[in-house]
């Protein structure tokens, strides 16, 4: 004998709630093929470009697609659908003026690496040749030197943040400065690097080092950020575990809590160092610029890669006889290229050691 419950009328409806009219599959092509047509028809007519065809093919489809669902499928499935159109056309509209980017870079700069291009300098080069072998090593030596100044100030800064300072009024504070210090021009760093060392060594100082000053004011307050982030992360049960052992709290500090972060720490560091990397402003001001190598940071002007592609740019030297750009211009593209290859190695570097060092979970053992 067989009894009814009064949920067996509640789930009939909800599952022919759930058996509604879909659209077919390829609604998706028979929409963008129809926006497609008409954008293009119009900007025949209407004598548009490429990009304002784009854009309205774009519009046309997020509004067709949910609009078709809408008499179809009714109000829920329209809004999603409504929903992922737009995450879709906020990525392509990023992803665009990326692509865009590298595509130009590759363009302009591909042409003018090579063995040269990478091995030489700019002393006593007039028109064509010269490298950006100066402006690499100085690129490199300044963001060293930044490196070695930041991130042990960033990361102990974060320990007493997060470890020592709950509740206390001088964290409070410090928090407070590091965003300040997070949101303050490039150009205000460069400035006070070198008010700092014009009272120290006169008006005529340009060095390395200064630049490197300058770019740790920049590089401290993502180091502390992201290092706190990755502390906080840390289980509490973990500490309380070493506590109970009768652990020192520095220790636990040293082994239980910085292991077990390391590896955002790492990557934060590394994200940190491809931010300032490509600052031009404080690097102009403070360590100059000059043709000739220079691998001591305390000693004479420096040049690094933002600021050669700078002033190749701003002074490409004169054109050709046979017509075509000034060389400044192929060169300025060559070691832009160059930086963004080592700015994404940075970051590739970064994942990977992110990967690494990750704590194990459940999944992984």
């Amino acid at each position: 004998m067989s009894t009814s419950t009064p949920l067996e009328p509640e789930l009939d409806g909800l599952s022919e709630g759930l058996s509604t009219v879909r659209l077919p599959r390829a609604a998706v092509l028979l929409v963008a093929a129809l926006a497609v047509a008409v954008s293009g028809g119009l900007a025949l007519i209407l004598g548009w470009g490429l990009v304002g065809t784009v854009v309205l093919a774009v519009v046309l489809f997020d509004i067709g697609l949910p609009l078709w669902s809408r008499l179809v499928e009714g109000g829920r499935y329209a809004a999603d659908r409504l929903a992922t159109c737009l995450v879709y056309s906020a990525f392509a509209a990023v992803l665009v003026p990326l692509v865009w980017l590298i595509w130009l870079v590759l363009k302009n700069g591909l042409g003018a690496i090579d063995g040269e291009f990478l091995t030489y300098s700019m002393r006593g080069v007039v028109g064509e040749g010269g490298g950006i072998y100066h402006a690499l090593m100085g690129t490199l030596l300044v963001t060293l030197a930044t490196a070695v100044i930041s991130v042990p100030i960033g990361i102990f800064t974060a320990i007493y943040l997060v470890e020592y300072g709950k509740g206390n009024r001088l964290a409070r504070w410090t928090t407070f400065l590091v965003d300040v210090m997070t949101g303050i021009p490039s150009i205000v760093a460069g400035l006070f690097a070198l008010s700092l060392f014009v009272l120290i060594f006169g008006p005529a100082i340009r060095i390395g080092f200064a630049g490197s000053v300058a770019l740790s004011l920049l590089m401290i307050p993502t180091v502390v950020r992201s290092t706190e982030e990755m502390l906080r992360l840390v289980p509490s049960d973990l500490r309380e575990a070493s506590y109970a052992l009768g652990v020192p709290k520095w220790r636990t500090i040293a082994k239980i809590v910085l292991p077990t972060a390391l590896g955002g720490i790492v990557t934060g560091v590394v994200l940190a160092v491809s931010r300032v990397i490509g600052e031009t402003a404080p690097l102009l001001v403070v360590a100059g610029a000059t043709d000739s190598v220079n691998m001591n940071l305390f000693n004479g002007r420096m040049m690094t890669l933002p600021v050669y592609i700078y002033q190749q740019y701003s002074s490409p030297g004169i054109a050709p006889p046979t017509g075509g750009d000034p060389p400044g211009y192929a060169r300025a593209w060559g070691a832009a290229l160059v930086l963004i290859v080592i700015v994404m190695l940075l970051n590739l570097v970064a994942r990977v050691i992110g990967k690494i060092f990750a704590p194990p979970t459940e999944r992984r053992r």
